[in-house]
């Protein structure tokens, strides 16, 4: 499948430059795979702060669980002085009680996720206040290994495009040429990401 992948995107000739010379990067692969809540909070966590500071949060705030595996309901229980404890701000605090509130008022905790589409998906955790279009994409793609996503509003994806494509427009104009760019790499627009990045990463 990746060798039918690389085919269709070599037909893009900037990119193929990258496919021809990058050695993928393969540690592009989910952590938490197919556990969208984990990854959900994991991802709130790791917001505006450093790689390392993320990890020390996320470290502390795991063993507030049994087993170190959150569940919605004893997330929702726990004091927010204990999650203030463990690193996080209070916005962030608000933000993963959001989360658990969310997967407990609507019983999805145990939802068939491979069952749904992408859209449906970002339809549904985009409802979650602290839950954005970028962070539910980003799930998708590394939670449930979705294979034609298209993370438009990535700064690393627009950057690297802006320097392969020597493109020069702004906000929505920016934008409208980033998606007529990707729309020929469907339906392996998560692996073109996966280059993008990678290149990105020898800068």
């Amino acid at each position: 499948m990746i060798a039918d992948a690389k085919a269709h995107l070599s037909s893009d000739i900037h990119l193929k430059t990258i496919i021809d010379t990058i050695d993928l990067d393969y540690h592009w692969q989910p952590e938490i795979q197919g556990d969208v809540f984990s990854y959900l909070l994991r991802a709130i966590i790791g917001q505006q702060v450093s790689i390392q500071a993320a990890a020390s949060i996320h470290k502390r705030f795991l063993n507030l669980f049994e087993q170190q595996r959150p569940d919605a309901q004893t997330l929702q229980n726990l004091e927010e002085t204990l999650l203030r404890n463990a690193g996080l701000s209070k916005q962030k605090t608000l933000y993963v009680k959001n989360v658990s509130a969310f997967f407990l008022d609507h019983q999805i905790q145990q939802t068939d996720w491979q069952a749904l589409s992408d859209q449906v998906i970002i339809n549904l955790l985009t409802r979650i206040k602290g839950v954005g279009q970028w962070t539910v994409e980003i799930m998708l793609m590394f939670c449930l290994n979705r294979g034609d996503i298209f993370p438009m509003d990535d700064l690393g994806i627009q950057h690297t495009m802006i320097r392969l494509y020597d493109l020069d427009a702004t906000g929505k104009a920016l934008k409208t040429q980033l998606d007529a760019i990707a729309t020929p790499w469907r339906p392996y627009r998560t692996l073109a990401c996966y280059y993008l990045w990678s290149w990105k990463h020898t800068w």
